[in-house]
């Protein structure tokens, strides 16, 4: 089970990311935090795997704290920012996952972290065109796409569901 903590204020982003992020059942948000003192309370508490980051925090505060005392710690981070940073910054996040971002893209740049976590010397997913690794000049993406585990939504079961049956009746 990889546990994330997602680092952004405004909710219905945070909200979004946490519905993404709990589709695959492998995945856990062990908490959400606003700013970068809730969001420092919330890796002592919870001990995330992974935290997802944005650069620009409620109360005026910078994700860029945060992500300096989570490389003193040794914890993953991926920023999350609608203006990613121009330049690497490979000592304090893996790279830079840009707003707006999709569905896919979410679920590939997590199954890209949890790779780069786990230590795996290839990754089963092709990069998302809003994602930027950091000190990743020699990554090679995969020659075809591998299946991501995650469920689908009630919607896209019913909608799926629907296109069955309208195809049988035809």
């Amino acid at each position: 089970m990889l546990r994330i903590l997602i680092v952004e204020d405004v909710p219905e982003v945070a909200s979004a990311l946490q519905y993404l992020i709990e589709e695959n059942a492998l995945y856990q948000v062990v908490g959400i935090a606003d700013d970068a003192q809730s969001a420092l309370a919330a890796v002592a508490d919870h001990g995330p795997d992974l935290v997802l980051l944005d650069l620009h925090l409620a109360r005026g505060t910078s994700g860029f704290t945060v992500a300096a005392k989570l490389a003193e710690w040794q914890i993953m981070c991926l920023f999350i920012s609608g203006k990613a940073p121009q330049f690497s910054m490979p000592d304090l996040a893996i790279g830079c996952l840009a707003k707006p971002f999709t569905h896919d893209g979410v679920h590939r740049s997590l199954a890209i972290a949890e790779d780069l976590l786990r230590g795996h010397e290839t990754v089963r997913s092709k990069m998302p065109p809003n994602l930027k690794l950091y000190g990743m000049d020699d990554y090679v993406e995969p020659q075809e796409v591998v299946y991501i585990p995650s469920s689908l939504s009630f919607r896209t079961r019913i909608e799926n569901r629907l296109a069955r049956w309208a195809e049988g009746k035809s």
